[in-house]
């Protein structure tokens, strides 16, 4: 399918799917960074906060709603210091809510126990307050992530997991919904889509949870779906890509329908393909393939300009062997070009100062010299660090490095 106007993409996009068409120089980013001299031109600086497992917020569960607005705000307050334009707010990280949804319970992550009311609205406080800030406010989801164990009677009673045990499957130890179901597909796609009508949200937002990361010794058992909805196609594989794919089109249309101007964007795991593999991927060689292992083909997504931005977590080193940040960036560089779709680098703050990753990261001024690089590739228009809780705490002052380089006067966001 050849690229299409931004606008126009849907339905030619879908109709095509409801057929059965088959699926810098390291050296120079060594260099230290040299402070930026002129005003940042507009350019994405953001942050994510997690709350799946009480990452990142809130600090633990059952606090007061006081409490929990007040860390909150400490957050965004965090982004503002820091001069970052944008927060990447998860709002759905298992099959739940941070705000009162019709679809799905209230998350336990605030309260400690699954649809319990927290006795505020977590969602409408962080948008109100970023745009106050003069932040932008991405509201991030996880489509088919259910619940971090695998029996479905631990869910609410009123749980959609709970009442169609029929729509998941366990793996690994945790429990998801089954991609290849159409039921499945229609439900989450409302849930989400229930926050952009009601919240003036900036962005949308997908991390790399789509099939299940692969786990030794299991298979994801999704037989019947196979059987029901995969003929015509030439492998499961293939009619996992399409389930997938499915998704982002339907999700990219709901959005623009909900609330147009909002952005749609995806941040997957940093490898589609190594070039081993495909002479178009990557000169990486990563364990995981977004294409083959999670079935989520992120290049075409790009390629074919079914979403608004791309941020792929590049959470390696400059240097590192089996996937070197100063080798992926220019990858994905290529990727975007002339496509309209906004690259921005996923960056991983969290192994700024931690003793058991490599050397590189124990040095401050690694993360800086990755924004050094990405500016000889125009294409990169930002960069969203990971995460919240090292944002603030900055063990080894690796993002008061980047501020200090890059960041000493503030930017607006990609138009």
């Amino acid at each position: 399918m050849g690229r299409l106007p931004r606008r126009a993409f849907t339905a030619a996009a879908l109709a095509t799917l409801s057929g059965l068409a088959a699926p810098g120089d390291a050296t120079a980013a060594r260099k230290e960074a040299a402070p930026d001299r002129a005003a940042a031109p507009r350019a994405l600086r953001g942050m994510w906060l997690a709350t799946a497992s009480n990452r990142d917020w809130p600090s633990r569960t059952g606090l007061s709603p006081a409490r929990q607005r007040a860390e909150l705000l400490g957050r965004l307050d965090t982004a503002v210091r820091l001069r970052l334009n944008a927060v990447f707010f998860q709002v759905r990280p298992a099959a739940d809510a941070l705000w009162p949804s019709p679809y799905e319970p209230w998350s336990r992550y605030l309260t400690g126990v699954q649809g319990k009311d927290p006795g505020w609205d977590p969602l409408g406080t962080a948008v109100r307050e970023a745009h106050a800030r003069g932040l932008e406010l991405h509201a991030w989801f996880n489509p088919y992530r259910v619940s971090g164990q695998p029996d479905p009677r631990k869910l609410a009673p009123t749980h959609p997991a709970r009442l169609h045990p029929g729509w998941t499957v366990p793996y690994g130890g945790k429990l998801y919904y089954n991609p290849g179901l159409p039921a499945v597909r229609t439900f989450v796609r409302a849930a989400m889509l229930d926050a952009v009508r009601r919240y003036p949200v900036d962005g949308v937002h997908w991390d790399d949870y789509f099939y299940p990361y692969p786990v030794r010794g299991e298979r994801f058992d999704d037989d019947a779906a196979y059987a029901e909805h995969g003929a015509g196609f030439g492998s499961r594989a293939a009619w996992r890509r399409h389930n997938i794919d499915r998704l982002v089109l339907e999700m990219a249309a709901g959005v623009k329908q909900a609330r147009p101007g909002v952005r749609f964007g995806i941040s997957p795991f940093g490898v589609w393909r190594n070039a081993s593999t495909d002479p178009l991927g990557s000169p990486t060689r990563a364990g995981v393939q977004t294409y083959d292992d999670l079935y989520a083909d992120t290049r075409k997504w790009v390629r074919e300009h079914w979403i608004d931005y791309i941020c792929p977590q590049l959470y390696w080193n400059i240097g590192f062997p089996a996937a070197d940040y100063a080798k992926l960036l220019p990858w994905w560089a290529r990727v975007a070009r002339g496509t309209g779709v906004q690259l921005y680098a996923g960056e991983a703050l969290y192994k700024a100062g931690d003793p058991a990753q490599p050397p590189a990261w124990q040095d401050p001024a690694e993360l800086s010299r990755h924004l050094t690089l990405a500016r000889s590739h125009p294409e990169v228009r930002g960069h969203v660090f990971f995460a919240a809780s090292e944002a603030g705490a900055d063990r080894i002052g690796a993002m008061a490095r980047v501020v200090a380089d890059h960041y000493r006067q503030p930017a607006k966001p990609p138009r």
